[in-house]
């Protein structure tokens, strides 16, 4: 199908971005790599007035190092994550995890905020930026802000991004040493969503859990955290009995919605297999 009539704005600038958010208000809808809003505009789930364009605003791009925090702008790319050297020696999960997102072109295009800002469950930046304790920077008419990404994430489609505000930055803690990671994802075939997928993130002090993250894609309204699995784990051995018992209590929390990659019980199914893979892999990179 072919969408509605626009009008394309391109701004230069994050100030001016918001300016045209402000002017055109609830008719606007911003643009990022397109590969979310365009399909439910040609389907005509969405149809807004006005598109404003993002992709002329270098300041959204790029990714640097600030003290012992990673700083990635909203509009770089998936491919850029992959190849970027500091976020394979800094922040390792981010670039491995990128690699199972799509396929080539849309890597190409797609950039992190627009996965982040979008709110879909089934995209993949939301539970890795849960499990990478990342911080979002939203600029809107009042300045910026900065809301940590396990309260950023309040239902389907539905962010604590104000219809005024604009996400700039992704902030992320360099990894500390020894720190263990992993995203396992099944998807039907290449460029599919998740039918299930676990990001987690682990350091071990000795043969104990010292830290641990765990968050899960695709199987619920919204990116999930695993808290009370990563309790069970927090202080203690990781042994086989640990992370089934972990995955029980992550696969506790899901709540899917059935369609042609599963119904219920199979994606939650295989959301705790994620967890075990993850958690096994992570904790080979620890030691």
């Amino acid at each position: 199908m072919i969408p509605p009539g626009f009008d394309y704005h391109a701004p230069r600038s994050v100030a001016d971005a918001i300016k045209l958010l402000g002017d055109l208000g609830a008719d606007a809808k911003l643009l990022a790599g397109g590969h979310s809003l365009l399909p439910m505009m040609k389907l005509r789930f969405a149809q807004p007035a006005h598109l404003i364009d993002l992709n002329r605003i270098e300041a959204l791009r790029g990714i640097r190092e600030e003290g012992a925090t990673v700083c990635i702008g909203a509009m770089t790319v998936e491919r850029d994550l992959i190849n970027s050297t500091l976020l394979q020696r800094k922040v390792p999960l981010l670039p491995e995890a990128a690699r199972q997102i799509a396929d080539p072109q849309v890597r190409n295009r797609g950039t992190i905020g627009g996965d982040i800002a979008h709110g879909d469950p089934g995209n993949d930046h939301p539970a890795i930026s849960i499990a990478i304790d990342a911080t979002f920077v939203l600029e809107g008419p009042k300045g910026r802000r900065q809301v940590d990404a396990g309260d950023f994430f309040l239902g389907t489609y539905l962010t604590a991004m104000a219809e005024d505000e604009i996400l700039c930055e992704i902030r992320v803690p360099a990894f500390a040493p020894k720190t263990g990671y992993a995203y396992e994802k099944l998807k039907r075939k290449t460029g599919d969503w998740a039918t299930a997928a676990a990001a987690v993130v682990l350091r071990l002090d000795g043969a104990s859990v010292s830290h641990v993250r765990i968050a899960l894609t695709n199987v619920g309204p919204t990116a999930l955290r695993a808290a009370d699995a990563e309790a069970a784990l927090l202080g203690k051995p990781l042994t086989d009995a640990a992370i089934a018992a972990a995955a029980a209590k992550a696969m506790a929390i899901c709540d899917p919605a059935e369609d042609l990659r599963g119904n219920r019980d199979y994606k939650t199914a295989m959301a705790g297999q994620m967890v075990q893979r993850a958690l096994r892999r992570a904790a080979a990179l620890c030691r």
